[in-house]
């Protein structure tokens, strides 16, 4: 017969870690961040960098914050540690603006059904807790690690992204950053995800000639010209489409925002149109948009009258994790481990992490509580406590288990 298997002994020293992260403790800081607002664009991150510097301080973390726009601060807390490449965590501090319809009001958190409600409770105030919770039960536990563990919580994620800018762009020139891993703490319903899309805005600005509708043709009609143009994102649309990606689907083109003329009897001078395009990976927001003004050229629509500008004014990049990576296998072990069945995926959505991915060089994965199509951006969000004591305990593992390479 063969030999009975059996599960190893549970460690002592990540069993002690682990009796540190307390579940009430995550719910009355969850509950402060929602509180705090934070909506983007209507407000400032400052009271939710606030209520987070003021649990790191008190739990005895190394906390700084860097002012990138008035009232908008990027936080980071350090947990010390050797000189091994270490474990980068990411979040962010604003939310989405709360709308109408809510059962109550939405930043006055409260709980039903194991679930805690309110705006930014699943993007991303509870994986912003979990984060920290396990960082100061790290520090309680007094581990003495060969690398650094960091929290970068930055501002701006949910609109133009200035908050990963100054920080990547200052990790960039600072000599003692060395990291070999970033967990994204945002809401993946617990799954592993090794991937996202980007994504950027283009504007396009057309200009024509004005003239009485009565005799267009005396006039140069540039909502004519912008339906021209938007033939042919809709065609490379189709195109993107007929290539998907067995992880991350395909490029997408969205045409979000058009606005022109002045009045019906007016031909109409003037339009403006904001696209979204949604990047792979490997895509780059400006060959992209070098491609579309060659497209208008070769159709001739900037000609005889009709003028076209057009820019990039927000780029996200996309990125893409090895499945075969440690940093996979160390977050789907430390969650099986905690009971949890944690699949490999990838997100359509877009987010910080490529930044850091791309910019830094850094292998980056997606894992955090909450549902990201089922609840953030939604009326009445929420998030599962459940899924929050377990992302808290699984980073606590995942840093206790990090080999530093």
């Amino acid at each position: 017969m063969p030999p009975e298997q059996t599960s190893p002994e549970p460690d002592p020293y990540e069993q002690e870690v682990l009796g540190l992260i307390s579940e009430s403790e995550l719910v009355s800081l969850t509950s402060a961040l929602v509180a705090a607002g934070g909506e983007n664009p209507g407000g400032t991150e400052e009271a939710t960098v606030e209520v987070l510097k003021d649990f790191c301080e008190r739990s005895g973390l190394d906390v700084s914050t860097n002012t990138v726009a008035p009232g908008r601060p990027n936080l980071t807390v350090l947990l010390p540690g050797g000189t091994l490449p270490g474990v980068l965590f990411l979040g962010h501090s604003d939310v989405v603006p709360a709308g109408t319809g809510w059962d109550r009001a939405p930043f006055e958190p409260y709980l039903v059904d194991g679930r805690l409600v309110g705006r930014g409770s699943t993007d991303m105030k509870g994986g912003l807790a979990a984060v920290v919770v396990a960082l100061k039960a790290l520090k309680e536990a007094r581990a003495e690690l060969p690398f650094r563990i960091s929290l970068a919580c930055t501002v701006d994620e949910e609109d133009r992204g200035i908050g990963i800018r100054a920080y990547t762009a200052a990790a960039s020139a600072d000599t003692a950053f060395s990291y070999s891993a970033c967990v994204v703490a945002e809401p993946t319903d617990l799954a592993t995800v090794i991937g996202c899309r980007g994504d950027s805005y283009i504007e396009l600005e057309i200009t024509g000639r004005s003239a009485h509708s009565g005799r267009p043709a005396d006039g140069r009609n540039a909502i004519d010209a912008a339906a021209r143009i938007l033939d042919l994102v809709r065609t490379d649309h189709a195109r993107l489409q007929s290539e998907p990606d067995p992880l991350l689907g395909a490029g997408t083109w969205n045409i979000g925002l058009i606005r022109g003329g002045t009045g019906t009897s007016m031909v109409a001078d003037t339009c403006a149109v904001s696209l979204d395009r949604r990047l792979m990976p490997d895509d780059d927001a400006p060959l992209i948009l070098d491609r579309l003004k060659a497209q208008i050229r070769d159709a001739g629509i900037d000609t005889d009258g009709i003028s076209v500008e057009a820019e990039v004014t927000m780029e996200m990049p996309g990125f893409r994790t090895p499945e075969t990576h440690p940093l996979v296998a160390n977050a789907v072990s430390a969650l099986a481990d905690l009971g949890v069945d944690s699949s490999i995926s990838g997100w359509t959505a877009a987010c910080d992490g490529g930044f850091v991915a791309r910019d830094l060089g850094v292998p980056t994965i997606v894992m955090g509580p909450g549902g990201l199509n089922d609840q953030a951006h939604q009326v009445n969000e929420s998030v599962r406590i459940a899924e929050i004591v377990a992302a808290a305990r699984a980073y606590a593992l995942m840093c206790l288990r990090h080999g530093g390479k």
